[in-house]
């Protein structure tokens, strides 16, 4: 016979209570890094724009302005930075992984383990150079990673990879 008893919902187990641990710390170099070179990379195209391309018409004041707020965006990316980076912590449970990060928009996503169909780790050329690693989880049914957990020491995603891997193996 079926049936189809209700869940009080002060039984379901809290999330809130997951101690979550924080990614490496060599990550928020990574991030200023990113930021740096984005930076410096609009600094020069607009210098050669200014020299090369734009005639003495061009007021001064206008170049200076244009200057002074993309110094301010700058430093706003990186105070921007730091509390994404604060912000970016994961969580392993018997049945499934959490991952929390944003700023603005704080998401906590849970990939319970018998949704997961994939694991892969990537590396950037940063990522390699201070040892750190992202872990990709993948579920049916989309097209991109359900999960991307950015800046886990090399070591710990493999650990994580084998451990779901092993996971996965388990439900087949």
């Amino acid at each position: 016979m079926f049936t189809n008893n209700q869940i009080a919902l002060e039984n379901l187990p809290r999330i809130e209570n997951l101690e979550l641990l924080g990614i490496a710390s060599k990550y928020k170099t990574i991030l200023v890094v990113n930021r740096i070179v984005g930076f410096v990379g609009f600094l020069i195209i607009f210098l050669i724009l200014d020299t090369f391309v734009v005639d003495e018409s061009f007021p001064v004041t206008v170049f200076w302005t244009i200057t002074v707020a993309w110094c301010l965006v700058f430093v706003l990316s990186l105070v921007f930075a730091d509390l994404s980076f604060k912000s970016r912590q994961y969580g392993l449970r018997d049945k499934d992984i959490t991952y929390s990060k944003g700023v603005l928009v704080h998401s906590v996503t849970t990939l319970p383990f018998n949704r997961i169909q994939h694991v892969e780790i990537s590396r950037t050329f940063l990522a390699r150079k201070f040892g750190l690693a992202t872990l990709h989880l993948y579920s049916a049914g989309q097209n991109g990673s359900d999960l991307s957990i950015k800046g886990l020491p090399f070591e710990v995603a493999q650990s994580l990879k084998t451990f779901l891997t092993n996971k996965l193996n388990e439900q087949s």
